[in-house]
């Protein structure tokens, strides 16, 4: 099932509280001291398929940007960068994950929508330790914006949407057939 992965180190840059910094600028201020690999991940239909039943919604692309931080040989932790449409423009989430699989860290890294759209960072927090489960919906664990339907949904699929991508991708690594790096 994972030996047709294939792996390609990337270089990105990306806009985080409100100026420029590198990808690894931004992993280093959520992984502190920890090493971090690149790697793009292209899933096969079979995974996909599966990320879209767990998330509840589809996966658009079979091409995954994934980071994985470690520290003394140990990973510390695992980062996907999300892209996806909110109203009718862009917004890319760097979501950080714990070695467990829980949410550490969520930075909207590109934000194309008016200002006023942004999720703010207070409402992000909301996430930060959780996993996936039925209950990760806007109206159950995670509570609305006023006025922000469209934002607050494309969040929680996004967030949705890596969580079932890093389940995955580690149960396909324990299974032996894994993401190399």
């Amino acid at each position: 099932m994972c030996a047709s992965l294939m792996l390609v180190t990337a270089t990105v840059v990306v806009v985080a509280q409100g100026g420029q910094m590198t990808r690894e600028e931004a992993l280093a201020a959520v992984f502190p001291n920890a090493g971090i690999e690149a790697e793009r991940v292209f899933l096969t239909e079979q995974q996909m398929v599966r990320i879209g039943e767990l998330a509840g919604g589809d996966m658009r692309s079979a091409l995954v940007a994934r980071y994985v931080a470690t520290r003394g040989g140990r990973t510390v932790g695992r980062a996907y960068i999300d892209t996806h449409v909110v109203r009718t423009k862009f917004e890319s989430l760097l979501i950080s994950l714990e070695p467990d699989g829980s949410v550490k860290r969520i930075e909207v890294t590109a934000f194309q929508e008016p200002p006023e759209y942004q999720p703010a960072q207070n409402w992000l927090q909301q996430y930060y330790k959780q996993l996936l489960t039925d209950d990760l919906a806007v109206q159950r664990a995670i509570q609305p914006i006023l006025g922000g339907t469209l934002t607050t949904g494309a969040a929680n699929a996004a967030v949705r949407r890596v969580l079932a991508m890093d389940q995955v991708l580690e149960r396909g690594r324990e299974e032996g057939g894994a993401v190399a790096r």
